[in-house]
């Protein structure tokens, strides 16, 4: 039986309320293997700020919340 093997066998004996701690331990050591190659979205808007556009917010973070929630309703 391989690790892999061994660590799904064993995950049925994880009781759920300490699911959370193995969810969080297994995405820490993942983290390094995952594909951080941004999305075509992301892409796009580094260039938009890239080449000066985009928006710059100097207020607070509470005003900011509240600019990004007023548009949502118009």
């Amino acid at each position: 039986m391989s690790n892999r093997e061994k660590v799904i066998a064993l995950l049925g004996n994880v009781p759920e309320y300490k699911m959370g701690y193995v969810l969080a331990y297994v995405q820490g050591l993942t983290a390094d293997e995952m594909d951080e190659t941004p999305n075509a979205a992301t892409i796009a808007a580094i260039k938009e700020l890239e080449s000066g556009g985009g928006e710059h917010w100097t207020g607070s973070t509470e005003d900011l919340w509240k600019h990004i929630l007023d548009e949502e309703d118009e």
